[in-house]
């Protein structure tokens, strides 16, 4: 179905921060993916995890014990909230069961029809329920009806978001930093009134790290770089290594909320999809790793801000995002990155989004710093 804007380009082979096209071109990859391969392509310890698992049993669903999916619950919930973890496929499921949790919890609170408040500009997925807290996707005039109760609060606005949470709030849904928007970090006055309003009201802070999780900020979490704890984390996108696996991570306290028959999925919690995270996890969360990402995000920030097309940068740790001079389109410098070797992402217009694999040097900043130079300079020629 014609639903993705493509680029005229096959990728048939990736190692670390490159991959190889179709016709034997070289590309430094600055998109991973849209943050899916932090470890970097094909990381030997990734794959030789899948490998094995494959070769010892690919499932025999949820109905049994599985160890590899054991031990990464254990790993997710000791490395963040400490409570109980569900596994599943992808970022949307993760949201999507977070949803139910915290609309099961205010059910059990005495509220009949709850609410959960998301920031205007969020991006929580493309299923009906995810799409309905994804406000500037929520077309009722394509897929309507959409699920209701949410509500939308300006992203800036910390009076705004305290006013909005009441008696009927199951929750504040946020990403710490909005990736698909085009990497706006939300501010720390936002992020306390959120957990004030929660903590006040009795209502859930759930945080969608699926795209600033696993390391994409220089800490494992990117809450652990803020001033405040959500109650609900989901993970995604880099969990998996490049398989296809997430989690929805909760405080002790919230654990049981949802019980026998509340949720389910049918390939959620696999033992490869597991391994790879296990082994996914083994490489990112190394204290000397996510320190460079942080020193290597702000080499990049620091090169972007030397070049004349870029007006504004917004970071953290490899999680950058650019705005280009109004002078400047974004799409077709997009184009012309590409053709220079360097895969990027635009998010929106005027904007460009930088998410290399966490495991660049600084010789990789440089390349793609000289590469948008160049790409630039074609622009400038044209």
């Amino acid at each position: 179905m014609p639903t993705y804007a493509r680029a005229p380009v096959e990728f048939v082979r990736g190692e670390g921060v490159r991959m190889w096209d179709s016709d034997g071109n070289e590309y430094l990859d600055f998109f991973a993916g849209l943050s899916v391969h932090n470890a970097g392509h094909c990381h030997p310890r990734i794959v030789a995890a899948i490998r094995e698992q494959a070769e010892l049993l690919a499932g025999s669903s949820n109905l049994y014990y599985s160890e590899p999916v054991l031990r990464l619950s254990e790993r997710l919930a000791e490395s963040s909230l400490g409570g109980k973890v569900f596994v599943a496929n992808t970022g949307t499921e993760a949201n999507e069961c977070a949803i139910k949790l915290v609309r099961k919890h205010a059910h059990r609170r005495g509220i009949e029809r709850p609410e959960i408040v998301v920031l205007d500009h969020a991006f929580h997925g493309r299923t009906l329920g995810s799409l309905a807290a994804t406000p500037r996707l929520a077309r009722e005039d394509l897929f309507g009806p959409l699920p209701p109760g949410f509500v939308t609060v300006p992203r800036d606005d910390p009076d705004a978001l305290r006013a909005a949470v009441g008696e009927r709030t199951a929750a504040v849904m946020i990403e710490p930093v909005q990736g698909e928007a085009g990497v706006f970090p939300i501010s720390d006055p936002v992020l306390t009134a959120a957990r004030e309003a929660c903590d006040r009201s009795g209502a859930i802070l759930v945080f969608d790290e699926i795209q600033t999780g696993i390391g994409r900020t220089g800490s494992l979490w990117a809450y652990q770089q803020l001033p405040v704890a959500p109650d609900v984390l989901t993970a995604g996108k880099a969990l998996g290594g490049g398989l296809p696996v997430s989690a929805v991570i909760t405080t002790p306290e919230l654990g049981d909320v949802l019980e026998r028959g509340d949720h389910g999925s049918t390939f959620a919690g696999g033992p490869i999809a597991a391994r790879a995270a296990l082994a996914t996890l083994d490489v990112i969360d190394d204290p000397g790793l996510l320190g460079a990402v942080r020193a290597l995000g702000d080499r990049l920030a620091r090169g972007l801000g030397e070049i004349a097309a870029v007006a504004d940068i917004r970071q953290r740790g490899l999680m950058v995002g650019v705005t280009l001079a109004d002078t400047h389109d974004a799409a077709a410098a997009g184009r012309s990155c590409l053709g220079e070797g360097l895969v990027l992402n635009v998010p929106g217009e005027r904007m460009l989004r930088l998410l290399p694999p966490l495991v660049i040097g600084p010789d990789d900043v440089d390349s793609a710093l000289e590469r948008l130079r160049a790409a630039f300079r074609v622009r400038a020629r044209a």
